[in-house]
């Protein structure tokens, strides 16, 4: 089985808990230090309530509530916090994986007693933290995640052989990681509206209607998952992070901020590991798109964050020079070999190398991401 931690308007609720004023009152927080010429990264939970959420100006989010708290991101802060929390869950004893910055995943196969598990995690992060989390667990990584989204915030979502099909028949399809505004338009056509008629669908129907991600899509929520499953015996084949949006934007400031954030996180966790690449991979989902996904390989393998950013850019102008709406994102990284650190030819490879091996020199010291890229805050 797998249990799914899913923090709660992670980066709003960091902020009130570093700030008690900010406890219990309407807060967005805003991608640069301009409190009415930004976008909104981030809400807290008494924000959304009035109807404001991630991706929306900030100007347009005052007229809503002209009580809002406002804070400029700090990205470093909230890459901190989530290393700590995944440093956390590991301490209880079972392999832990990222899904995103504000996501986690850990294999729980055999335990006997999983909704006390996922409580005991809750209460730890709170306790060291001061926010909360929400957690699912299930047989497999899609339906976990789903869990973890059904008793929003600070529940606890089981689903098991005996609940499952009851749960599911309460939920619309589009709820389904993966399943955006189209698919589900689709699916409702099919007569496919709930997640129980999605999981009650057979493999040739999926298939047959979605092609290849309709496949992907029935054997993902009928597997059972664990993550010796999911990898390789030895080394890893790739490295990788990924973030979801609330509901999708189109500012491009926003979208490349997020791609440099991303690819930051990716290629210091190739640093740290003494990896480099050759092949970039990135994935967008949006509702004009759906899923996009494309690789590129070169011949110069990197592990500097604004190297996999360039690259991404490249894979991204494949869509054309107008930005699509996009509300998720994945950065990744394959192609690896251990020659990191290598002797450089150039007198600016070495200028720029020797930078990063003082910036990895500086988060290790206090704390990841203590120094970051400016334009990871100041992207409107």
């Amino acid at each position: 089985m797998i249990l799914h931690v899913d923090m709660d308007a992670f980066f709003a609720s960091i902020e009130q808990a570093i700030n008690p004023r900010l406890k219990g009152k309407p807060l967005i927080v805003g991608s640069r230090n301009s409190k009415m010429h930004t976008v909104v990264c981030a809400a807290s939970y008494e924000a959304k309530a009035a109807g404001i959420d991630s991706g929306m100006a900030s100007a347009e989010a005052f007229k809503i509530c002209p009580g809002l708290e406002f804070v400029a991101a700090e990205q470093g802060k909230y890459i901190w916090t989530s290393r700590q929390i995944f440093k956390l869950l590991k301490g209880f004893g079972f392999e832990v994986l990222y899904a995103s910055i504000d996501e986690f995943q850990m294999d729980i196969m055999g335990y006997p007693d999983p909704d006390s598990l996922a409580k005991r995690a809750q209460g730890r992060i709170y306790e060291e933290f001061g926010i909360t989390a929400s957690v699912g667990v299930a047989k497999n990584w899609l339906l976990s995640k789903l869990a973890s989204k059904l008793n929003k915030p600070n529940g606890v979502t089981v689903l098991t052989s005996a609940n499952l099909e009851e749960v599911l028949s309460r939920f619309p399809a589009s709820k389904i990681c993966g399943v955006g505004k189209n698919t589900a338009l689709l699916l409702e056509g099919l007569g496919v509206k709930t997640c129980l008629d999605l999981y009650q669908k057979s493999a040739q129907f999926l298939e047959h209607n979605l092609g290849k991600y309709g496949l992907n899509l029935f054997i993902s929520m009928h597997s059972t998952d664990s993550f010796d499953s999911l990898k390789g015996p030895d080394e890893p084949k790739s490295i990788g992070h990924s973030y979801t949006l609330p509901r999708a934007v189109s500012n491009p400031q926003f979208i490349r901020a997020w791609l440099r954030t991303l690819s930051e996180m990716v290629a210091r966790r190739l640093r740290q590991d003494n990896w480099e690449s050759i092949a970039v991979h990135l994935w967008l989902n949006g509702p004009e798109i759906g899923n996009f996904g494309a690789q590129k390989t070169f011949q110069q393998p990197i592990n500097d964050g604004f190297e996999v950013y360039k690259r991404c850019l490249k894979i991204m102008a494949k869509l054309g020079p107008q930005t699509p709406l996009v509300r998720a994102f994945g950065v990744s990284c394959s192609g690896l070999s251990q020659t990191a650190y290598a002797r450089p030819l150039f007198k600016e490879q070495k200028r720029r190398g020797d930078l990063l091996k003082a910036l990895d020199s500086i988060n290790s010291r206090f704390g990841d991401n203590s120094i970051y890229p400016a334009v990871i805050t100041l992207a409107q």
